[in-house]
């Protein structure tokens, strides 16, 4: 909980992906005061390998009080409970506790695309955000309020497979930009049935490869919003 103690205080904000672990130091309002840094995620992306990447990055980053870290998989209580993209060792390692203990600060974890979602919303109406990487990662939002371990994204979608079957970046590589970007289509009207949102918010590194006029109410967001949604973590 924030106290009077902490409310000034600088977050490291770290986001794992499945291709880059990245991290930026923020303000007390979100701002941020350093340039972000990028590593590439060890292969294999076990927990040990990672986690010494971050403390790496935090060392780049300068001075901070407190972590927050977005993490491609449900998490709960700060604990690992999934690993689709990464290594089955993470399923049940409590991460928090493990980096608090590697770097000296408080930690909090969320799922990676809540964290996107929290530094792209408006915070009024049915809000979905998407996250478009390695994976397909989901959060969805109510008046700002988040919809807890929503993973839309292990969903069946068409012909037996999932939203990440069908729109990862394996997918991507395998049948080609133009099969892609129509499989993306077909997706973002699936979701609109499914959630009725008054907005969708596109995030993660394969948005660039969109080349189709999107809806009124959807919209991308630049991937750095994965970083600068980690301050939500510590507004209690």
């Amino acid at each position: 909980m924030m106290t009077e103690e902490n409310r000034g205080s600088r977050t490291l904000t770290v986001d794992i992906g499945g291709s880059g672990v990245k991290a930026m130091v923020l303000d007390e309002a979100g701002n941020p005061v350093t340039e972000r840094s990028r590593l590439k995620t060890p292969k294999p992306p076990k927990p040990d390998a990672i986690i010494e990447a971050i403390a790496h990055l935090a060392a780049e980053q300068g001075e901070f009080e407190r972590v927050s870290v977005g993490y491609p998989g449900v998490v709960t209580n700060g604990i690992t409970k999934t690993a689709a993209n990464l290594d089955p060792d993470w399923i049940g390692l409590d991460l928090a506790a493990r980096l608090w203990d590697r770097l000296g600060k408080p930690v909090r974890v969320a799922n990676d695309a809540d964290v996107q979602g929290y530094g792209a919303i408006s915070g009024q109406g049915i809000e979905l955000v998407i996250t478009l990487g390695t994976g397909f990662g989901s959060a969805l939002f109510v008046e700002g309020k988040l919809v807890p371990n929503l993973e839309a994204g292990h969903h069946r979608f068409r012909k037996r497979e999932t939203y990440e079957e069908q729109l990862g970046r394996t997918a991507l590589k395998t049948v080609g930009k133009k099969r892609w970007n129509s499989r993306l289509k077909r997706a973002i009207a699936s979701l609109e049935h499914l959630f009725n949102y008054d907005c969708l918010y596109l995030g993660g590194g394969e948005t660039k490869k969109i080349n189709f006029e999107l809806p009124a109410n959807v919209k991308i967001v630049p991937n750095v919003n994965g970083l600068l949604g980690g301050i939500a973590l510590w507004r209690d």
